[in-house]
C-alpha cells in the first residue's frame, strides 16, 4: 500500500466533482468492480465512468472529503455529499431542495491502483432533510428505550 492509492482515491472524488472522469483510466484496474452501482455496469474504467457520470450529472453529488486513510490493501474515504432532491428519486415535493449526507467508501487496491469499491450513503438523512420522511421523535425513542429496559 502506498500514498499513491490515497491520491488515486482523491482523484476519483475530484473527478466526480468536476465531471472530468478521464483520470479513471489512470487510477483503476482494467477489471475494477463497483459493488454499489444501482444498475449493471461493465468492469474497468468504462463501467466506473458510467456510474460516476450518473452520480455527477443525474444525482449532482459534490463531495467534500472529511477523512481518508489506508491500511493493507484498503483505502477508506469518509466524505460529505451535497446534492439536490430529484423528483424521480425523492418525489416531486423534494425536487430542487438541497441536502447533505455522510458517505463512506472502501476501496480494495492492487499496487497503486483501485480495484474494487464499496460505498454506503446516509439516504435516510437525505429523505428526512427533503421532508419525504418524518424524523423520529426523540421523546418516543426515549420512551421505547425505557420500556425495553
Amino acid at each position: 500500500m502506498s500514498n499513491a492509492t490515497e491520491t488515486a482515491a482523491r482523484a476519483v472524488f475530484d473527478a466526480i466533482n468536476s465531471g472530468d472522469l478521464a483520470v479513471l483510466d489512470e487510477v483503476v484496474t482494467d477489471d475494477f468492480v463497483d459493488h454499489g452501482s444501482p444498475f449493471p455496469i461493465e468492469p474497468g474504467p468504462a463501467g466506473y465512468r458510467e456510474i460516476l457520470t450518473f452520480v455527477h450529472q443525474a444525482l449532482r453529488y459534490r463531495y467534500e472529503i472529511q477523512e481518508i486513510f489506508s491500511a493493507g490493501n484498503r483505502v477508506v474515504v469518509r466524505a460529505e455529499a451535497a446534492a439536490v432532491g430529484l423528483a424521480p428519486l425523492h418525489g416531486p415535493a423534494a425536487a430542487g431542495k438541497p441536502y447533505r449526507i455522510t458517505t463512506l467508501h472502501i476501496y480494495r487496491t492492487e499496487g497503486d491502483l483501485l480495484a474494487e469499491h464499496w460505498g454506503v450513503r446516509d439516504d435516510l438523512s437525505a429523505f428526512i432533510q427533503l421532508g419525504v420522511i418524518t424524523p423520529p421523535d426523540p421523546a418516543a425513542i426515549a420512551r421505547a428505550h425505557q420500556a425495553s429496559t
